[in-house]
């Protein structure tokens, strides 16, 4: 089912400002890579396990920019990237226990390793990690909005939870969620670089903003690539999203586009059997593609990433500003 859209530029733009924030990053790195050293316990191993399978470090990225939007990438800018990485990670270690995840970065989810216990307690281990560092910088109000971003995650979690196997969920509730699970870390990451580095009030609003815009289309993206990706490039199966009764955005626009998917997606959620029937993934396939919901999704997430970039351009131009706009840019067009 891979849409074949060349959807790989988001790689592309983040090896390249991997580059660009050589220095920053690399100080990032290093102490991402001293998290769990304290303890030798599953939980530890567990958080030391994700954490070293790396990722695509986009969150850190946003704080670094932030922070250069201002006065540069300094102490506390290193401390909101390292901790916003901490965060996303926690989340990782538990959404895989409550999904019975078995992968993860294309290696083995820290479950299957370590056990469900030990992936939760590692989880916590992080968050706490994470929570002590924002502490210690002493910005109380990156500390409240932090703490804020984790209860509306929280909730938004549970509020997936509950919505698994309703194939009538609204779009609302769906974009309720990814505001919640997903793009409150990234307006929190922009938020957290724009306080370290100083800015002023507006153009801390506009890098929230981007940060809120930024992450919808992500989460969108993602969503699409859980029917159109590439398993070798996104590192799980397709359909995996359905397996786990979960109704994203593209199935939503699917039953739209083909009422008679209905019934069906009804019957599949009501099996205990997880497994996606052939004829069910053909036909969710054949929607997706010859209805056009595919590219719509993906002509949305360009849309909000559109709205990215327009939060930020009363902002001067500087290399952070034009970094951020080809982020932004080139997110729907990510293969994972």
């Amino acid at each position: 089912m891979c849409a074949g859209r060349g959807l790989d530029s988001l790689a592309a733009r983040l090896a390249e400002l991997r580059r660009l924030l050589d220095g920053d990053l690399a100080d990032v790195e290093r102490e991402l890579s001293k998290i769990g050293l304290d303890g030798d316990t599953p939980a530890h191993k567990s958080a030391r396990h994700l954490i070293g399978l790396s990722g695509k470090r986009l969150r850190p990225i946003c704080v670094a920019l932030a922070a250069h939007i201002g006065g540069g990438f300094n102490e506390a800018a290193r401390t909101f990237a390292v901790a916003v990485e901490l965060v996303h990670n926690a989340t990782l270690l538990h959404d895989d226990v409550v999904d019975l995840g078995d992968r993860r970065r294309g290696a083995d989810a820290a479950r299957v390793i370590y056990g469900n216990a030990a992936s939760i307690f590692g989880g916590d281990y992080l968050l706490l990690e994470a929570l002590c560092k924002i502490q210690a910088v002493g910005m109380h109000d990156v500390l409240e909005r932090v703490l804020q971003v984790i209860k509306e995650m929280v909730v938004a979690e549970a509020l997936q939870l509950a919505s698994r196997g309703r194939v009538r969920t609204s779009t609302n509730e769906y974009f309720q969620i990814v505001d919640g699970k997903t793009a409150s870390l990234f307006r929190w990451a922009m938020f957290a670089g724009a306080r370290a580095g100083g800015v002023s009030e507006p153009i801390c609003k506009a890098l929230e903003s981007f940060g809120t815009s930024l992450g919808v289309a992500f989460q969108l993206v993602d969503d699409v690539l859980d029917f159109a990706g590439d398993p070798e490039a996104t590192g799980k199966a397709l359909l995996t999203d359905l397996r786990e009764g979960k109704m994203t955005y593209p199935l939503l626009l699917a039953m739209e586009r083909d009422r008679e998917l209905t019934p069906a997606l009804e019957a599949h959620c009501a099996t205990e059997d997880a497994a996606v029937e052939p004829e069910l993934g053909r036909r969710i396939a054949h929607v997706m593609v010859e209805k056009g919901v595919v590219d719509d999704c993906l002509e949305l997430a360009s849309r909000l990433c559109g709205d990215a970039v327009r939060s930020i351009e009363p902002l001067p131009e500087s290399p952070a500003k034009a970094a951020l706009e080809g982020v932004a840019m080139s997110t729907p067009r990510r293969r994972r």
